[in-house]
């Protein structure tokens, strides 16, 4: 999980000519920003392979341990922590080249990109939201008149029901008298 070389980072500047060697010398502030994601994602990677290696790594508790795999470990520790060190140096360099680009830039106030009421184009906003409220008070209203109508043909259908009920049974019990 390695990033890709920065064009023009850790080669010598004649090493580009033409338009890639001005393209390299002017990185935009957001690959920048990019650039340091991918280095920051680096790091967690790098430190997460030195958390693994070190906890694979055997206390010293008196057990006799492999000299070779102990120096082979030791090595690659090393190494890990070498490599996270350039990440860091890598990131700081990025992290003040964009605070160089955004020096001159005027910080914008967070209330600026906060959208009040009060603004004129809310206004237009409230009426369309104060018409959905009253077209769905309407709906709501409607939908109770129509449950209500509902509730009252079923009480309508059961005293029906009911009544056949009782016409059945009656009908069941004369005929068994006759029998």
């Amino acid at each position: 999980m390695s990033t890709p070389p920065l064009a023009g980072a850790g080669m010598p500047p004649g090493a580009f000519s033409g338009p890639q060697a001005q393209a390299a010398r002017e990185v935009n502030t957001a690959s920048l920003c990019r650039i340091g994601q991918e280095t920051v994602q680096d790091i967690v990677f790098r430190t997460m392979e030195i958390f693994q290696l070190l906890r694979n790594m055997q206390l010293p508790n008196g057990v006799t341990y492999h000299t070779g795999t102990y120096q082979d470990r030791l090595t690659k520790l090393q190494e890990h922590l070498r490599q996270l060190s350039i990440l860091f140096r890598k990131l700081r360099l990025v992290y003040d080249k964009c605070n160089e680009n955004c020096a001159g830039l005027d910080p914008v106030p967070i209330e600026q990109l906060i959208p009040y009421v009060e603004d004129d184009g809310s206004k237009h906003d409230d009426r369309g939201v104060a018409s959905q409220l009253r077209f769905a008070s309407e709906e709501r209203r409607e939908i109770m008149e129509v449950n209500k109508k509902l509730k009252q043909k079923n009480q309508q259908l059961k005293q029906i029901m009911d009544q056949l009920r009782n016409l059945i049974w009656d009908i069941n019990a004369m005929l068994a008298m006759r029998n």
